[in-house]
C-alpha cells in the first residue's frame, strides 16, 4: 500500500511539473517553412514552458530546456524492422512528420513535429552526416522507444554544474565518473548524445593532444549534454526560419515596421519619444546619399 501511495504522490508531482502554460508572445518562426526544410537526424531544441523546463533552463543556463530528433514520416523509413518498431510506438498515420524524444513521465517517445508549433524552437543539423549514419542514428534512437526518464541523472547534473561552494565535491554522485546509473533510463540530450557518439559523430569532443604533435579527441561522456550542447557545437549547423527573409542585402528596410512604434511586448507598445525621433534626424543626411553603400565602397590602395 505504502508503494501505492508514493507512485500516486509522484504521478501527481510529476503531472505537475510538466503542466504548459500557454505562449507569452507568438513565436518569431515560420513553422510552416521548418517542417518543410527538416531532414532526418535533425535536432530540434525546444524553449519548453512548464515547470520543470524552468528547472533545466535554470540549471543549465540556456533558454533550451528539451531536445528531439526528427526521423521523418513513417513511410520514408527506410529499414522495416525500424519502420515497424516506430509505429508499434505511434498512433499517428504514415504521412505525420514525427519526432523521438524523453519526456518525464512518459519516457521515450513518439512524437508528432507539429506539438511544437507554437513554441520557440531551434534546428540543429548534423554537418556531413553520412546516409548510412543517419539510418544507424535513427535505429538507435527507435531502439530505446519506450525506455523511462532518468530523473536521478537530472537531479546528479543539478549537483555536478553548481560550483563547488554550493555543492562539496564529496557530494557529487559517482553516476558521471563510471556512467554508471541503470540502462533503461535516460533523459533527451543523453539519449541524443549516445546515437550520435555510437557513429563516431563529434559534439562536443574533448581534446586529449595535451600540446602534442599527436591529435586525439575522445567523446564526452554523454550524461553530461544539455540541450544547449548541440547548439554549441560547431559540428551541427544551426538552422533559423524567419517569417521574414532578410538575406538578400539590406532587406530588413522592407520589413513592415510600424511607424513610431515601441513595444515592451505585444501588448505594451507606445509612441516614439519625440528627442528620439529628432535625434533621428541627425543621420538622415546617411540617406540622401551623402554616403555610399558599403557594399560598393572599394579602398583606395596606397602605393
Amino acid at each position: 500500500m505504502l508503494n501505492g501511495v508514493r507512485r500516486w504522490i509522484g504521478s501527481k508531482v510529476i503531472t505537475r511539473l510538466n503542466r504548459e502554460v500557454e505562449a507569452p508572445v507568438r513565436s518569431l518562426s515560420d513553422f510552416d517553412r521548418l517542417c518543410d526544410e527538416i531532414r532526418p537526424c535533425d535536432i530540434l531544441l525546444v524553449e519548453g514552458r512548464s515547470p520543470v523546463s524552468n528547472i533545466i533552463k535554470t540549471i543549465t543556463q540556456s533558454p533550451w530546456s528539451h531536445a528531439a530528433i526528427y526521423i521523418g514520416r513513417l513511410r520514408d523509413i527506410e529499414v522495416p524492422a525500424v519502420r515497424a518498431r516506430v509505429a508499434k510506438y505511434s498512433d499517428t498515420d504514415q504521412n505525420t512528420q514525427v519526432v523521438i524524444e524523453a519526456i518525464l513521465g512518459k519516457g521515450t517517445i513518439v512524437t508528432p513535429l507539429d506539438k511544437y508549433h507554437d513554441y520557440r524552437v531551434r534546428l540543429c543539423r548534423p554537418a556531413g552526416l553520412a546516409p548510412k549514419d543517419r539510418q544507424r542514428v535513427i535505429a538507435y534512437t527507435v531502439e530505446k522507444l519506450g525506455t523511462g526518464y532518468d530523473l536521478r541523472q537530472l537531479i546528479d547534473l543539478a549537483r555536478f554544474v553548481f560550483p563547488y561552494g554550493i555543492v562539496p565535491r564529496r557530494w557529487r554522485s559517482t553516476l558521471f565518473t563510471h556512467n554508471a546509473g541503470p540502462e533503461t533510463q535516460t533523459v533527451c540530450s543523453t539519449l541524443l548524445a549516445d546515437a550520435f557518439q555510437a557513429v563516431h559523430f563529434p559534439i562536443l569532443p574533448i581534446n586529449l593532444s595535451n600540446g602534442s604533435d599527436e591529435q586525439k579527441i575522445s567523446h564526452r561522456n554523454s550524461r553530461l549534454f544539455t540541450p544547449q550542447d548541440f547548439d554549441f557545437s560547431p559540428y551541427f549547423e544551426v538552422l533559423k526560419f524567419p517569417f521574414h527573409n532578410i538575406h538578400d542585402l539590406a532587406a530588413y528596410h522592407l520589413l513592415p515596421w510600424a511607424e513610431n512604434s515601441i513595444c515592451n511586448d505585444e501588448s505594451d507598445c507606445y509612441a516614439q519619444p519625440k528627442q528620439a525621433k529628432k535625434e533621428s534626424l541627425d543621420i538622415a543626411h546617411l540617406n540622401s546619399g551623402e554616403l555610399s553603400d558599403s557594399s560598393n565602397d572599394k579602398q583606395e590602395v596606397q602605393p
